[in-house]
């Protein structure tokens, strides 16, 4: 399944998409899961089908929100492929290398993303992220595959300069609207092995960025077991595994994001995040 946040006639919702046809649940299933952070708490991403339908809404007529739009926690892992490792001159960590994002840092799909006007450095980054569907406490590595809801697609938009202010991420990860997920969760029982997914970067149509999920330094089960020692992971919370080579920032010379140009992070079997960038 496929299930989308979206807004219509100025009205937040969600709803499980269907062909080109969003699929919305009735009124009485939302006032019990009044968003899709809701929904994945109760379980129900299965067996909204039960409830009445409200409508139906052509997917071309909605804008599409970030998947979750309330999320408690968005964590993103930094340098965790080793030809993006090498390209940033950096050492294999021995640990994952985690930072936040906050949740107005980001867009969804066909949303324009921001290129700041404090920075001439801003950058693209393609990520698989895991969106997580139950509680996660302490979780072993060999369990974590049972605490995943499901797979985005997510650009890591990376603000260079502001990023190296200091010792750590925040500042250049956090613009406005400078990242993007969607553009909708694919549940875990259609990727029935996450290893095996390929992902490309895409900026203006010219590929940038190609990576295979297999070469991860640390893996999403590994990557739940390390985050979940430190918090608890709660349904809705999203984990951007991080990016492969090719970024703008290690290119010769370096290739920055400005106003006009469209990114598409695809990964075939979750989809294909899609974004235009506009000047601040």
């Amino acid at each position: 399944m496929r299930w989308v946040s979206f807004k219509a006639d100025g009205r937040e919702s969600y709803g499980q998409l269907v062909g080109d046809s969003v699929v919305e649940p009735g009124e009485a299933f939302r006032a019990m899961h009044p968003d899709l952070r809701a929904v994945i708490a109760a379980g129900k991403l299965s067996d909204f089908e039960q409830g009445e339908v409200t409508s139906n809404h052509r997917l071309d007529a909605v804008e599409l929100l970030p998947l979750i739009p309330n999320p408690d926690k968005v964590l993103c892992v930094g340098v965790n492929y080793r030809p993006h490792i090498e390209e940033m001159g950096r050492q294999v960590p021995d640990y994952p290398v985690v930072f936040v994002r906050f949740s107005a840092s980001q867009v969804g799909h066909e949303q324009a993303i921001i290129n700041p006007r404090a920075s001439e450095q801003y950058d693209f980054e393609g990520e698989l992220a895991i969106v997580i569907g139950k509680p996660a406490r302490h979780v072993h590595r060999d369990q974590a595959w049972e605490y995943i809801a499901g797979y985005c697609c997510f650009m890591d938009g990376s603000v260079r300069d502001w990023q190296k202010h200091t010792m750590q991420f925040t500042g250049g990860k956090n613009f406005h609207r400078s990242g993007s997920m969607g553009p909708y969760l694919t549940t875990a029982d259609e990727v029935p092995d996450a290893r095996l997914l390929s992902l490309t970067t895409r900026v203006n149509g010219e590929v940038m960025q190609q990576g295979q999920v297999s070469e991860l330094i640390f893996d999403s089960p590994a990557l739940i077991e390390y985050c979940s020692t430190f918090t608890e992971l709660l349904p809705g919370d999203v984990i951007a595994t991080g990016t492969p080579g090719g970024v703008g920032a290690a290119r010769n010379p370096p290739q920055w994001l400005r106003g006009g140009d469209v990114v598409e992070v695809d990964i075939p079997g979750v989809g294909q995040l899609r974004n235009t960038v506009v000047d601040e």
